[in-house]
């Protein structure tokens, strides 16, 4: 066996990086506008007159349901291919599908616009592509951590997915520089060329697995493969969707990831828009400001992350007692927190500090609803995020035009809300359930590939 230089990096902490680094770029095209098309359209006063706004490039007369419609496209697209986009994966491997689709939406990025001065349905069919083509990736991350990650290392895996996060936390803020100094349409080149180099990187350093990594140590993968045992077979297989509809465990799951997604997709559809629009900062203030609560997320994703490590080590929890005690600091306390913004939320810093607490709070979803696809099934891990993922993707259409019927005559933080009663309304109802019926332990339709356990493998305390 050759000797492993003392500087070798574990291919999997590589393989790890790259996940946080697709999925940052990932939301790059996902969020980018929400903020860009601040600058892209024309303001009318109560009277209907057009306000001066800076000079940015060409503004466009889009109402606010065509910016409704706008900032939901991506998300018709999205929730398409998110539905398949785990057996894809498991299928033809992660690495490739999410690598080209994330190249193609760059491409579409970079052109949009072009599509605008075209017409606004011209973008809307160019951000209905680019979610289409990225719906995908996800799911082939999620594929990638159940084939990468020993089972005590779970945790920090699934927050490397947390790149997203740290996507919207460094898109605004450029955004809204880039923006200023160039103009709008920069904001969407730079943002595809960023795309492009990270998905260079993503080819060069990833593989489907660790038996097919060309550079990995023998040790190394011995250890990865010696670990996952027998709860993850060599072989594609189809997923076992009879199953997967009379499971109360996966039910819960799937509530549980749509309350999630409803509070993340509101911040950021509706952040930047709310902190310009209602609250009065201007366009680098918003995109700074937007981004604080991504930041408590990321940090939080990481720390709860790491705890959950911690307490598997230790063995003090079973599985399904810490999906259950992680739902706490994910889903009831934004929730709570959302509660506490509409009834107090009228200082524009104190807005910004409730929206970064719940936020911040919801990066525990790391060691709730995020990981728990890896726990009844990690054969299948890649499919079942992708379920859930497809219906959690809806609250990235159905938020704006909320926001929209609720900000149609005026928009005051009155007129807020009940947008923020109904996305606490939607954090909180779907732990409860999770409380009930959810689980961490491995399904029997995960089809194991041998029928005896192996004596190598790490048991999993349930």
């Amino acid at each position: 066996m050759a000797v492993i230089p003392c500087f070798y990096v574990p291919k999997r902490v590589n393989v790890a990086i790259m996940l946080f680094m697709i999925c940052l770029v990932n939301y790059m095209m996902r969020v980018n506008l929400s903020i860009n098309i601040i600058a892209m359209v024309e303001e009318r006063d109560e009277n209907g007159t057009v306000v001066e706004k800076p000079d940015f490039g060409t503004r466009y007369e889009w109402s606010q349901k065509d910016q409704a419609l706008l900032l939901g496209g991506y998300f018709y697209g999205y929730m398409i291919t998110s539905l398949p986009g785990g057996t894809i994966a498991e299928m033809l491997g992660g690495r490739n599908v999410a690598g080209f689709t994330c190249m193609a939406a760059a491409i579409l990025t970079a052109l949009t616009p072009l599509a605008a001065s075209w017409d606004k349905y011209a973008v809307f069919v160019v951000r209905f592509l680019i979610g289409l083509l990225t719906g995908v990736v996800y799911p082939c991350c999620h594929n990638l951590v159940s084939k990468w990650s020993p089972p005590d290392e779970k945790g920090k895996f699934v927050a490397s997915l947390m790149g997203g996060t740290f996507g919207t936390v460094i898109t605004w803020p450029l955004c809204g520089v880039i923006i200023e100094k160039l103009g709008w349409v920069w904001a969407f080149y730079i943002v595809a060329i960023i795309v492009l180099v990270i998905v260079g990187l993503w080819f060069y350093l990833v593989s489907d697995t660790p038996a097919q990594h060309k550079t990995i140590s023998l040790k190394e993968k011995e250890f990865i493969e010696n670990s996952l045992g027998n709860t993850v077979g060599n072989k594609p297989k189809w997923p076992p969707y009879r199953q997967l509809v009379v499971s109360l465990p996966f039910w819960a799951l799937t509530l549980l990831h749509y309350g999630s997604m409803w509070g993340l997709f509101f911040l950021l559809t509706a952040t930047p828009k709310f902190l310009s629009e209602v609250l009065g900062f201007d366009l680098s203030s918003a995109g700074f400001l937007a981004s604080l609560p991504h930041i408590a997320r990321l940090l939080a994703a990481f720390g709860f992350g790491a705890i959950a490590d911690w307490i598997r080590r230790k063995g003090w929890w079973g599985m399904t007692f810490t999906r259950k005690a992680f739902c706490l600091p994910s889903h009831i306390l934004p929730g709570i927190s959302l509660v506490l913004l509409a009834f107090f939320g009228r200082d524009p810093y104190v807005c910004v500090a409730i929206m970064t607490i719940s936020l911040g709070f919801n990066g525990a979803a790391t060691a709730s609803n995020l990981a728990n696809s890896q726990d009844l099934a990690p054969n299948f891990a890649g499919t079942l995020y992708g379920i859930i993922n497809c219906l959690g993707t809806t609250p990235g259409f159905f938020s704006p035009l909320i926001v929209a019927a609720f900000t149609s005559q005026t928009n005051t933080i009155d007129d807020w809300f009940w947008v923020f009663i109904i996305g606490a309304g939607a954090y909180i109802l779907p732990a409860l359930f999770f409380w009930v019926f959810g689980s961490g332990k491995i399904q029997k339709w995960n089809e194991v590939a041998t029928s005896e356990p192996r004596e190598d493998v790490v048991n999993t305390k349930l």
